[in-house]
This record gives structure tokens, C-alpha cells and sequence, in this order.
């Protein structure tokens, strides 16, 4: 079978990755809505920092994880590091199901981030493999779009189930049911893209001596030494730093002010609905309009939602509207940055460089459950929320004052 780049060339297993990471992202949607909720009413959790570990947790895991997958790829391939993802993931509802302390959730959440950290990265990179260049930002805004609408509608039923089931019981039920579903599509039909990357290679061997060929190098190169990685990776942690405020302590902060279980499913699903549908048209403007001006935008319109959410005071219709535009802000940011770190970097070492940023992007988890959960107890969820939305401020200001030359993008193949 002949190997070529481009959406239509390997649209059956473009589809079928796509699919995949629906079902990755079901996986975090599940606890959306309810499991701060849990904590606080099953196991009589009162403080927002004990609470949101169960996200600290995830975002180490995921990061670290996200850190480690580049390089494995390179040595055992992206297919195999998928399925590995989703063969950690089997464990994660039996933990939460029989959990008999709050222990024992924060700990199924570690090995949720490794599942993330594995199967999503593996799916991003092996599309972004697939794609070529000239569909980059379309290729990363179809990959995102479905992570984050299976988020949303897993989230969505999950807070309307638990209106009326025990919520604990829908999270582990639906996690085994996507567990195993994911485990046999990622072990029965998807393909290696290996030769696919030794093809797009094939262009880029008068640059070799750029390359950063180790982990160490590449954590380097992205982190310090690339002004663009550099703002890439600053902007990706700060966007997961306020994602996490919005999963671990927007519930609480709504339940707080008489929001039913109804209307926190609604707010909480409307954001990831809104970043999921809007990627679709994000990535794609991003490929024509430039990746820096999507994403300083998208983060000023994220401050601009959380300003709005402590201002309407925890009401349901300024919640509402602040979680779409939450949403919206994401979707600008979120496909347009990994597509800029592939344009920085060459097809060899994207394995290695993504999951650098990944790790950057991912430790916001950590370093938002902190923020929110600690500032939360300290002063009060609405003080935690404006910190949060005067660093996301910050961070968009931060991309455009970088220096910043899109490259020349090959002539469209699709």
C-alpha cells in the first residue's frame, strides 16, 4: 500500500482517530458535572483544595505523561502507545466504583491521566501525521472538535442522570462502557503512522541540524531557546489552568449560589460544546488568518468569560453566557496552538516537541487545582476566579507581544 499525506488520501483512518478521541474525551466528561459534588456530599469533603485533588492529581499525571509519550512513540510506536492508553484506563471505573474514601478517586484520576496523556496524544500526533502540512490547523480543529464534544455530551448525560441515579454509580458504569470500547477500536483497526512521517521527513532533510534529537534538547528548545514554543507553552498552560477551575470548582461555586444539578449539567456542558463545534471553524480560519492572532484573541476573550461569571454572581443565565464564550475563547486557542508548535518543528521530532507542550499545557491542570482550590479557602471561589482571569489576560498579552513568522505553507493537497 502506497503511503501518502493528506485528509482525503487517509480519510478512513482519519475517521476513524477521530471517532477515537470522541470516546478519549468521553472519558474526562464523565466527571465533569458531578464528581466535585460527589466529594463534597459523599465522602463530606468542606475544602475546595481537598476536593480539587482529584484534578491535581490528573493534570501531574497527564503532564508527566504527556512528557514521556514523544519520545516512546519514537521507540514503540504511536499505535502501541495507544492501545497501552486505553489498557490503563480499565482500572479507573472499578477504582471509582468501590472507592471507600476520596483516596481512593484521586488515585483512579492518576491513572485517567495517563490514559489522557497516552491515547489522546497519540491520536493528535497520528493525525497531525496523516494530515500533512497544508491541513495542519483543519486536521488539529477535527481532532480537538471530537475530543471535546464527547466531553460535552458525556458530561451532559451525566448530570442529568444523576439527577436521578447515584452519581457515583453513572461515572463508573459509563467509564467501563467506554473503557472497553476504546481499548478494542484502538487494538483492532487503527494503523501505525510511522511511514508517514519518514515521507514528510523526506522534505525536511536540509534542516537536520536543527533538529533537537533528544528529550532534554527538545525540552530546552520548546521551553527557553523558541520564543514561539516558548509563548506556545506558556499560553497552553494558563488555558488548562482556567479549564481546570471550570471542571473543578465552577460546580461548587454555582451549587453554592442554588444551582440545580440541571443547570450545572447545562453550564457544564455548554463550555466544552461550544470549544468542541467552535475547533471545527477555529483550526481550519487558523491555517488562512495565522495561528498568533487566533490565539491572543482567544485568550482575552476567556478572561473576558470568567470576568463575566463572578460578575453575574453564580446566576444561571450569566453562567451560561460565560461558559460559551469560556467555550468559544478555547476553541480559538486551543487547535490554533498545537498546530503552531508543529509549523516550529520538524515531522521527526513532533512526537518529542508536542509532547513537551503537552506537558506545559497539561501541568495547568495542577497549577489551576491549586489556584482555585486553595485561593477558594483561603478567600473565596469568586477572588479565585478573577485571579485566574487577570492570568489569562496576561497570557494573551504575553503571545502578542512575541515575535512571530508563520511559515510558508505547501500548496494544498484537499
Amino acid at each position: 500500500m502506497s503511503v501518502r499525506l493528506g485528509l482525503r488520501e487517509n480519510a478512513a483512518q482519519f475517521t476513524l482517530l477521530v471517532g477515537l478521541n470522541a470516546l478519549v474525551g468521553s472519558m474526562v466528561g464523565l466527571e465533569r458535572s458531578v464528581l466535585p459534588l460527589v466529594g463534597e456530599r459523599d465522602f463530606g469533603l468542606t475544602s475546595k483544595a481537598a476536593i480539587l485533588a482529584f484534578v491535581l492529581a490528573f493534570g501531574v499525571a497527564k503532564a508527566c505523561t504527556n512528557l514521556a509519550a514523544g519520545s516512546l512513540a519514537e521507540r514503540l510506536g504511536r499505535k502501541r502507545l495507544l492501545v497501552v492508553g486505553w489498557l490503563v484506563a480499565l482500572p479507573v471505573p472499578v477504582m471509582i466504583g468501590l472507592a471507600p474514601s476520596w483516596g481512593f478517586i484521586v488515585a483512579a484520576n492518576v491513572l485517567l491521566g495517563v490514559n489522557q496523556g497516552l491515547a489522546w496524544s497519540m491520536t493528535v500526533v497520528m493525525k497531525i501525521d496523516l494530515a500533512g502540512p497544508s491541513r495542519r490547523g483543519l486536521a488539529l480543529g477535527l481532532n480537538e472538535a471530537a475530543g471535546y464534544l464527547g466531553v460535552a455530551a458525556s458530561a451532559f448525560v451525566t448530570g442529568l442522570l444523576a439527577a436521578s441515579f447515584a452519581p457515583r454509580t453513572v461515572v463508573w458504569i459509563g467509564a467501563a462502557i467506554i473503557a472497553t470500547v476504546g481499548l478494542v477500536v484502538a487494538a483492532a483497526f487503527v494503523r501505525d503512522t510511522g511511514a508517514h512521517v519518514a515521507l514528510e521527513q523526506e522534505a525536511h532533510a536540509h534542516r537536520a541540524h536543527e533538529s533537537p534529537h533528544s528529550l532534554r534538547s527538545a525540552f530546552a528548545h520548546a521551553t527557553l531557546h523558541s520564543p514561539v514554543l516558548r509563548a506556545c507553552s506558556q499560553a497552553g498552560l494558563v488555558n488548562n489552568l482556567n479549564d481546570a477551575l471550570a471542571w473543578g470548582l465552577a460546580p461548587l461555586y454555582l451549587a453554592a449560589e442554588g444551582a440545580t444539578l440541571r443547570q450545572i449539567a447545562i453550564v457544564a456542558a455548554a463550555y466544552p460544546v461550544v470549544w468542541g463545534a467552535g475547533q471545527l471553524l477555529t483550526g481550519w480560519a487558523s491555517d488562512h488568518l495565522g495561528r498568533k492572532p487566533m490565539i491572543t484573541a482567544g485568550m482575552l476573550v476567556q478572561a473576558a468569560a470568567l470576568a463575566l461569571l463572578v460578575a453575574g454572581g453564580g446566576a444561571f443565565t450569566p453562567s451560561l453566557i460565560a461558559a460559551i464564550g469560556l467555550g468559544a475563547g478555547t476553541a480559538m486557542v486551543y487547535p490554533t496552538l498545537i498546530a503552531a508548535v508543529s509549523d516550529a518543528i520538524q515531522p521527526r521530532d513532533r512526537a518529542r516537541v508536542v509532547g513537551v507542550y503537552r506537558f506545559w499545557r497539561d501541568a495547568g491542570f495542577a497549577i489551576g487545582a491549586l489556584i482555585a482550590g486553595v485561593g477558594a479557602d483561603l478567600t473565596s471561589p469568586a477572588v479565585a476566579i478573577v485571579v485566574v482571569a487577570t492570568l489569562t489576560a496576561a497570557s494573551g498579552l504575553v503571545v502578542a507581544g512575541t515575535p512571530w513568522q508563520q511559515p510558508p505553507v505547501p500548496a494544498p493537497t484537499v
